[in-house]
């Protein structure tokens, strides 16, 4: 129920309940609860949903894209009113500006597939998720300037992984091969991922009143993304790194 929520496009919860969960599931879910109870049984999802997450997210290609998007769960003008995410959630800053909410780091493959995930407050520095992003995965990962640092580079490689990215003007230039000149040209393929998480699956927006219905709606809104059948992704490449 709440994955077809996101892949039918309703805005509110409410609404595509009682406007069409009540009125054409009977048939699936003939114990179906009201509204109110139902909101209540939410945070029961967040363990099945994340498993359906495990089984259906994409297998490593050995091209690996990562980035950051921000959640924001609240207007900037609200930051000091707020008090749901009071204590959990901190101030950030993207390259759209400040916001007060959480970050969603994501690796995907060049097939536009999510491979892995990982939600922290809005002022954690994007290059700590990565060890946790890439654990399993082999081949390159290319990342934007953010990701720039010698840790980085020395704990990727000793699990067997080539971290590509862009230098910052401040940096001696750097030979990249063709081929990942050609991929870190086209890594914008995350940005495109993100697009749709948000306007079409909908993982953000600022009305929650719960945590545990905060994940639900994030859970499910990926999960959406996962089953839609026409994902955003870059032409078939030949000389991409195979297996080992």
């Amino acid at each position: 129920m709440a994955v077809l929520f996101h892949q039918l496009r309703y805005r509110q919860f409410k609404s595509f309940y009682l406007s069409y969960a009540v009125r054409f599931l009977r048939a699936e879910f003939p114990g179906l609860p009201s509204y109110h109870r139902c909101v209540e049984l939410m945070p029961r999802c967040v363990v099945p949903l994340s498993a359906l997450f495990a089984q259906l997210k994409g297998r490593c290609t050995g091209i690996t894209i990562v980035d950051s998007s921000p959640l924001a769960v609240c207007d900037n003008l609200r930051i000091a009113r707020h008090r749901v995410f009071i204590k959990v959630a901190a101030r950030g800053k993207s390259s759209t500006g400040w916001f007060y909410g959480f970050k969603l780091h994501v690796a995907i493959n060049h097939h536009g597939e999510l491979l892995s995930i990982k939600l922290t407050p809005g002022n954690v520095d994007d290059r700590k998720p990565v060890a946790f992003l890439c654990r399993g995965l082999f081949g390159k990962v290319y990342a934007d300037k953010g990701y720039v640092a010698r840790w980085l580079v020395d704990l990727l490689r000793a699990r067997q992984l080539e971290l590509i990215t862009k230098v910052r003007k401040n940096m001696k230039p750097v030979q990249h091969a063709p081929f990942d000149q050609a991929l870190l040209k086209r890594r914008s393929l995350i940005e495109t991922v993100f697009d749709e998480l948000k306007n079409l699956c909908q993982v953000e927006h600022t009305r929650h009143r719960s945590h545990a219905n905060f994940i639900v709606n994030l859970m499910s809104g990926i999960v959406a993304y996962c089953f839609m059948p026409n994902k955003p992704r870059l032409p078939v490449i030949s000389s991409a790194p195979v297996c080992p």
